[in-house]
């Protein structure tokens, strides 16, 4: 993950430094720091930012000659049966 990839999967979440520093478990001058191309995280620390952006639906796009990228995940068609009403009849 780069610097431009962490701002932009952000941006796209519409998260602060902030709420991804405590989803990620990380100091938000960590992420400043980041982003800012100052320093690179440990190993951890970017692992741990790069779960918390996939949990969240994020999809890194690998260097494929266009550059590296970020996008959402489509999200699955709400087909209104809520967890508490699933049964082996309507299981799909």
């Amino acid at each position: 993950m780069s610097p431009a990839q962490c701002r932009a999967a952000r941006g796209l979440l519409n998260w602060s430094q902030a709420k991804l520093a405590e989803l990620a478990g990380v100091a938000r001058a960590t992420l400043a720091d980041f982003e800012g191309g100052k320093r690179i995280p440990i190993a951890n620390n970017l692992a741990a930012i790069r779960e918390a952006f996939e949990a969240a639906g994020i999809i890194f796009i690998a260097e494929n000659g266009e550059g590296p990228g970020v996008r959402l995940k489509k999200q699955k068609p709400d087909d209104g049966t809520r967890s508490q009403h699933l049964t082996s009849e309507n299981d799909t």
